[in-house]
């Protein structure tokens, strides 16, 4: 994302931009009159093809549309001393992309044996190659990842375990995932190995010896246990064994301060704990039950689960305000507004929504159609028109990140799709996706049978029949025949 413009200044730049029209210092005179900064820069970035057919860099205005220098009369150098080719030069008469192929080349060389090892040389091309060579750049100067990136080109052979044995950090990971998109490393399920290390470290904080293998019982026998029976672990999953690990910890902890041993647990000891603390209390539920089936707590305890239907609904005339909103702005990015349309009219979830691919999605010049369930569904305009433009701009394809993704909403990890709970937190500023989704599926309800919704959206049936019942749809539908 581009720097936000300095404010204008009148007094100090009296002469407006030919271009852009604002007073900002003028760097260049061309043809067209003063260009300021901002303009002198985007110029030198415009890439195209001119009316005569040259390709390359056009920073001239021929009749409102974008000219190379010989048409326009624009005097610039954009010729890359090293390759040769026309492009925005870095220094020294050279071009972003010959500057970072020299640093990657150097950053991923072992000053050792003065060669690459066989791993690293996808990831050298990768990232020399990428479209926005000066992001890449800035990237790599960064100290921790010109220091990791040394770091990794020492290393004897290059695997998920001497990976593992570097400083942990995000940019081990960001360049872990690199090396998995361009085939220098296998795939593996890589929450389930974060999970097993944070977990490790969870126990730790258990007070006492006893529960503390309880604990790691519990979450070798209930949690991983599930999770080595997945083809993949999935965020959701991910997260909720986390959480339902850390409740049972503090459950566990608040026993021993008050001087309660698991097996002599009484119900009384559970309301005082459930009613001290935050609702989230209530996740210990399924450790209590773990408890009891395995016979280390006794039979017959309860925690008050949670009361289904109190979560707020989004009302319908918020629900038409927020769509209008999505349709009619280009402030909301267009990725957001996509994802919105699929929430606010089929009551989609983030997780769900994340999940898409563009086999998906089908976009002809008639009719955008998507893939939710079983059953493909038909967008019409101008629900369709942020998806069309989608498809054209996906996004976060200028970097080395997703060379081969076809993930609709692409992450700013490499592979990876968008977390939802980052989409979700994007759409914040416009409605919370809970409550929309929740009064989405409160008004489908009244408007086809629940067998119908459930299988369009992806539902269980017994999950829209809740949300039937709570909208009285099926008392109305029965009236409505008693009338007929």
């Amino acid at each position: 994302m581009s720097r936000p413009r300095q404010p204008e200044d009148p007094i100090r730049w009296p002469f407006p931009c030919s271009r852009c029209g604002q007073y900002y210092q003028t760097v260049a005179r061309w043809p067209d009159g003063g260009v300021c900064t901002y303009c002198y820069q985007q110029a030198k970035r415009t890439r195209g093809i001119c009316a005569c057919g040259h390709e390359g860099v056009l920073p001239g205005i021929i009749d409102e549309q974008p000219a190379c220098r010989t048409c326009s009369g624009v005097r610039l150098n954009v010729d890359c001393q090293s390759c040769g080719a026309e492009d925005e030069l870095h220094s020294g008469g050279r071009c972003w992309s010959c500057t970072l192929s020299d640093v990657v080349d150097n950053l991923l060389t072992d000053p050792a044996t003065g060669s690459m090892a066989t791993e690293l040389i996808a990831l050298a091309v990768a990232l020399k190659t990428m479209k926005r060579a000066n992001s890449g750049l800035t990237w790599i100067r960064q100290k921790h990842v010109t220091e990791f990136l040394r770091n990794l080109a020492t290393t004897p052979r290059i695997t998920h375990e001497s990976l593992d044995k570097l400083s942990d950090s995000p940019t081990r990971e960001y360049v872990r995932g690199l090396l998995v998109e361009h085939g220098a490393l296998s795939r593996r399920d890589e929450l389930k190995i974060r999970y097993e290390s944070w977990a490790t470290q969870a126990v730790d904080r258990i007070d006492g010896t006893t529960n503390r293998d309880i604990v790691r019982r519990y979450i070798r026998w209930n949690h991983q246990r599930r999770m080595n029976q997945m083809d993949e672990i999935t965020r959701g999953t991910f997260l909720r064994a986390k959480q339902e690990v850390t409740v049972a910890i503090e459950f566990l902890n608040w026993l021993t301060e008050h001087g309660i041993k698991l097996p002599e647990l009484e119900q009384s000891h559970l309301d005082v704990w459930q009613a001290e603390g935050p609702t989230t209390r209530r996740v210990a539920e399924r450790f209590l039950k773990w408890a009891i089936k395995t016979k280390v707590a006794p039979p017959g305890l309860a925690i008050v689960p949670h009361r289904r239907g109190t979560s707020p609904r989004l009302a319908k005339a918020g629900q038409d305000q927020a769509l209008q909103q999505i349709i009619h702005t280009n402030e909301i990015d267009t990725r957001d507004r996509a994802a919105a349309i699929l929430i606010l009219v089929f009551g989609q979830q983030a997780e769900n929504i994340a999940h898409l691919t563009w086999e998906d999605v089908t976009i002809t010049g008639e009719l955008v159609t998507i893939q939710l369930a079983n059953v493909q569904i038909a967008l019409p305009d101008p629900l369709a028109q942020p998806w069309r433009e989608l498809a054209t701009k996906p996004g976060h394809d200028l970097t080395a990140s997703h060379p081969n993704t076809n993930w609709v909403f692409r992450g700013s990890f490499p592979g990876h799709h968008i977390n939802p709970g980052h989409l979700t937190g994007r759409l914040r500023k416009v409605f919370s996706t809970r409550a929309a989704r929740l009064g989405t599926l409160h008004e489908l309800t009244k408007l086809a049978p629940v067998a119908i919704i459930a299988e369009a959206l992806g539902y269980s049936p017994a999950t829209i029949e809740r949300h039937a019942v709570d909208s009285a749809a099926a008392y109305a539908r029965y009236i409505e025949a008693r009338r007929t």
